[in-house]
């Protein structure tokens, strides 16, 4: 009879031994998985969730995750939706969990200068936060239409908010690096 116990003692350890590798392996694996997550991946797991956005310049942007891009995304609000580049960004709150790889394809080579562009394509009356510089604290945002969008840079037509963009009204044109863009908010489009 003892050594019947002690061998049920014996695979009763190394069950235990083997649970505990198991275990560990099983945590290490996951600890991996989680160092290959990327932003972009966690993004894209939050499609269609509601979050809050803290930008360089301190103003907090909060929409729907409605397109996650390569260098930027798109919060859509009740009545606007907002380009946000990644590099403007210190925060964000109420990501999921979840963590979706990018698909390959096109929306890999869409870049913020190809958003930029469809946007000048639409002639799209603009509100354009950039990082710092405001010139008044009043003034928050520069209102326009984009002319023109280079590799690194556009070129903004200021014109008073709720204007269309006609030469008589174009007040000044701003050039902006990417680098200093903050947000570009847009009215969203009607759903029919």
């Amino acid at each position: 009879m003892r050594w019947e116990a002690l061998f049920d003692d014996l695979e009763t350890q190394a069950a235990a031994s083997e649970r505990l590798d198991f275990d560990a392996e099983v945590a290490e694996r996951a600890r991996l998985d989680g160092a290959a997550v990327e932003l972009g991946d966690r993004l894209r797991g939050s499609l269609g969730v509601n979050i809050r956005v803290r930008l360089t310049m301190g103003t907090v942007l909060e929409g729907t995750v409605g397109h996650v891009g390569r260098q930027a995304l798109v919060l859509l609000e009740p009545r606007h939706q907002i380009l946000v580049p990644y590099t403007a960004v210190i925060q964000y709150t109420g990501l999921g969990r979840l963590a979706v790889t990018e698909p390959p394809g096109v929306h890999h080579r869409l870049s913020l200068a190809s958003s930029l562009r469809g946007l000048a394509r639409d002639r799209s009356l603009l509100s354009v936060l950039v990082t710092s510089g405001q010139a008044r604290p009043e003034e928050p945002a520069l209102h326009g239409v984009i002319d023109r969008v280079g590799q690194d840079f556009l070129d903004l037509a200021l014109i008073h908010a709720g204007e269309d963009r006609r030469a008589a009204n174009v007040r000044d044109v701003a050039t902006i690096p990417f680098q200093a863009l903050a947000g570009i908010r847009s009215a969203r489009a009607a759903v029919g």
